[in-house]
């Protein structure tokens, strides 16, 4: 026979919980319970069913069978948030489940499984339900009455699809715990007056109130809506037009999506005469660029730079400043390569000068190493950077550009003739092997190259500065310099 249960069903697990727990204790199974909520018609002819807190009737034998119910706590993980759907059927999908985990333990690892599907899809519902009210509650500020001094008062109101309002109210209280402030809903309420949470589960009826926080909210969306970004269908995912209705901005984007492809278009022409914001920088470096030097002896290292001031052999030149060729002593025992140059290095013309540059001589003076006595230069001779804002980015080159540069790099180990090749960094590896090892399989020890060279592998500087956690900072910082004091030995 049927039983029917009647719940309030606004988002409370434990009144689920508990009439659950009464009809597995008393064997009812699944299909003999008829789950409506307390406003639905209470049966043909107004016949009364149980409520949550009644005892159900039971099946004899089975009710001996009282053993305690221990339950996953995944599951009631997952029931918290299923309870808070309004699909009607939540409450007869969880007592399935419930009664289904006496016998199948791993019943919730079961994928596939029809109603763990279905509870999963409603879990993700009411997350999603829970993240567009944290994203689009819009508070509005209350005026105290005259000559009433006190906290100030908020008002909100939100649309939700499900009863979630006593789940996120936790998330407004430590947000604006500052503020005295109401969030209605038809769904319930909650409010915060600065000692107490309270939530209602009564649905409230929209307020009309207005105030100049929303002509702020029209200016700035304007000003960060982007054209050149724009994808209807994810802006109608990420902000349903259910919302606009209760957004001061949104009678502003049916003219700007209309108005999209004319802003783009007019972006471009704009683009070609407009420079970038630190375009006043490159104009400032290459006004102190010097002037081309007489034609230097053919064969000479100083011929060899003035020939890779013209270089374009791969796009980085378009875009940089100059060419950063090496510097140094022409007859130096130790070479250094490094990967690139960096801002700093970019406008100045010469290697390693910036952050990683200071934290390589001051390597180089603990070691007690002249940094004249050696040849410094890098792998790729441009600075390759994302602009982003005002400031440039470094970004790795890749292999192709690695290996157009190489034609430079060994030019210069051909007139230099260095007794050992330091390789700072993955890339300068790369370059002078061909080799994709692990940095920590080879750095640290000497590698015999040919007969007349030994390549020695440590770390880039700039990885040093990058690490996040200081005690890991400070080994590796003590390990790089040990690892330049060992080329001492090659200075001589």
């Amino acid at each position: 026979m049927t039983q029917t249960c009647f719940l309030e069903g606004r988002g409370d697990v434990g009144e689920w919980r508990d009439a659950a727990r009464r009809f597995l204790l008393a064997g009812v199974k699944p299909g003999e319970i008829d789950w409506r909520l307390c406003d639905e018609e209470q049966g043909l002819f107004g016949a009364r069913g149980v409520d949550a807190g009644d005892s159900p009737r039971g099946h004899g034998e089975n009710e001996q069978v009282a053993r305690p119910i221990s339950v996953p706590p995944a599951f009631l993980h997952l029931a918290e948030a299923v309870v808070c759907h309004a699909d009607p059927g939540r409450f007869a999908l969880l007592y399935r489940l419930l009664f289904r985990l006496r016998e199948e333990r791993h019943l919730l690892e079961v994928k596939s499984d029809a109603d763990v599907v279905a509870a999963h899809r409603m879990h993700k519902s009411v997350g999603r339900d829970y993240h567009k009210m944290t994203a689009f509650v819009r508070f509005k500020e209350m005026p105290l009455p005259q000559g009433v001094a006190g906290r100030r008062r908020f008002i909100a109101w939100f649309e939700p699809d499900h009863f979630i309002v006593a789940r996120v109210a936790p998330f407004f209280q430590r947000r604006f715990n500052d503020m005295d402030w109401i969030i209605a809903t038809p769904r319930g309420s909650a409010s915060w007056d600065g000692e107490t949470l309270r939530t209602t589960t009564e649905p409230a009826d929209k307020p009309d109130i207005r105030d100049e926080t929303d002509e702020l909210w029209r200016t700035y969306y304007a000003s960060i809506f982007n054209p050149a970004r724009l994808k209807v269908k994810m802006m109608m995912t990420e902000m349903p037009k259910k919302y606009w209705k209760n957004l001061p901005e949104a009678d502003l984007i049916p003219g700007l999506i209309a108005g999209a492809e004319a802003r783009v278009l007019d972006m471009g022409r704009r683009q070609a005469s407009e420079p970038l914001p630190f375009h006043h920088r490159l104009q400032e470096a290459a006004a102190h660029l010097p002037p081309d030097a007489p034609a230097a002896e053919v064969g000479t290292i100083e011929a060899l730079r003035q020939e890779a001031r013209h270089c374009s052999r791969c796009d980085l030149h378009c875009r940089a400043t100059q060419t950063v060729f090496g510097e140094g002593a022409v007859d130096a025992r130790i070479m250094i390569v490094g990967e690139q140059p960096g801002d700093q290095e970019d406008l100045a013309g010469r290697p390693f000068v910036g952050p990683a540059g200071r934290v390589f001589d001051e390597a180089l003076m603990l070691a007690g190493i002249d940094r004249q006595r050696l040849y410094v230069t890098n792998a790729v001779k441009h600075f390759k950077y994302e602009p982003r804002g005002k400031r440039r980015i470094h970004q790795r080159p890749n292999m192709g550009e690695v290996q157009q540069c190489r034609w430079w790099l060994t030019r210069e180990i051909d007139l230099v003739k260095p007794k050992l090749i330091v390789a700072m960094g993955a890339t300068a590896l790369f370059s002078l092997t061909d080799a994709k090892d692990r940095l920590e399989d080879v750095r640290g020890r000497p590698i015999v190259m040919d007969n007349e060279r030994t390549l020695f592998v440590t770390v880039h500087p700039s990885y040093l500065l990058r690490i996040p956690d200081e005690g890991r900072r400070a080994e590796e910082l003590a390990r790089f310099r040990e690892e330049i004091r060992q080329l001492g030995r090659w200075a001589v």
